[in-house]
């Protein structure tokens, strides 16, 4: 029986592991299929805080990882298949067989949806970005585009007008799903223009990064090719919650539901931190203390069983 098992390996899942292994509580972290979660996609990193100079998000996730294995965390590549409550205890089916654990905290984080485009891959992270919060500073002075038509779209394309020359709002209808007046402040902006409806086909550039763009007419077809150093997709993101579905409430778009105030959720033993329960921020250093509230709550948790 494990005293405490962390699903997902990113901020969140890692700094949790450190607090309850200093905690000697013997932590097992199940990595999953994307170990560091998303954050190694990121080329740059420069607000976390801590560190003067940008550093690649898959260096800043290994040194988690280090400190997380300093202090005796336990790390496996398994992934959980499905999780169920048992008794006082927690059930875990995993690839790699069951695991039983007095307590689980959930840090499997949310993926920002993809452009389901052959080229997209290929710039992903080199251009391509599903962060203006994280990205936007690296883009002064340049031409980006912002692809979706929801108030994450809208928002992202006002916080990009603080760094870049032009904003270019892409969406493949000719209504939006945005909140009026989140619309409204756009069309205001004078750095903001429009494509709708149009749909972006193909992405251009080279070994340095994006270069621009293939644009189709929704409606006509027309094609016209646009110039532009970064591409930033607001088309949501998709928690990573299915095989906690029946353990765990959720809310309408898959997040984890958590008591407000702390990572436990209604079921005992089970908490929830970072991207997995956030659906507005989608920050590291949130995500990492949402970790180390997870570690709280499960070292009171467990204090309050003995």
């Amino acid at each position: 029986m494990e005293n405490v098992v962390i699903a997902g390996s990113g901020p969140a899942g890692l700094t949790a592991a450190i607090y309850t292994a200093r905690a000697n509580l013997n932590p097992l972290v199940l990595e999953g299929p994307a170990p560091g979660g998303q954050l190694t996609v990121s080329y740059e990193v420069e607000n976390y805080p801590g560190f003067v100079e940008p550093v690649s998000g898959a260096e800043l996730m290994d040194r988690f990882l280090k400190q997380a294995e300093r202090f005796g965390t336990r790390m496996s590549y398994a992934s959980v298949q499905k999780a169920v409550r048992e008794g006082d205890h927690i059930r875990l089916e995993t690839d790699d067989g069951v695991i039983e654990t007095e307590t689980l905290i959930i840090a499997t984080g949310a993926e920002a949806r993809r452009l389901p485009i052959a080229t997209e891959p290929a710039f992903y992270g080199k251009g391509v970005s599903g962060c203006a919060t994280c990205d936007g500073a690296f883009y002064r002075d340049q031409d980006v585009l912002v692809v979706g038509g929801g108030n994450t779209a809208m928002e992202d394309a006002m916080f990009l007008t603080r760094f870049a020359r032009r904003v270019t709002i892409v969406h493949r209808r000719d209504y939006f799903r945005a909140a009026p007046i989140e619309i409204d402040k756009c069309r205001k902006n004078p750095k903001i223009d429009w494509l709708i409806p149009w749909v972006l086909e193909t992405i251009t550039g080279d070994a340095r990064g994006v270069r621009g763009a293939v644009l189709k007419h929704a409606d006509t077809g027309e094609t016209r090719e646009v110039e532009c150093q970064g591409i930033f997709v607001a088309i949501g993101h998709d928690p990573k919650t299915t095989p906690f579905q029946g353990l765990v409430p959720l809310d309408d778009e898959g997040f984890i539901v958590a008591v407000e105030g702390s990572t436990c959720t209604s079921t005992p033993g089970v908490f929830a931190c970072g991207d997995v329960r956030d659906r507005r921020y989608k920050q590291a250093v949130l995500a990492a203390g949402h970790g180390c509230m997870a570690a709280l709550d499960v070292e009171q948790y467990l204090g309050q069983r003995e």
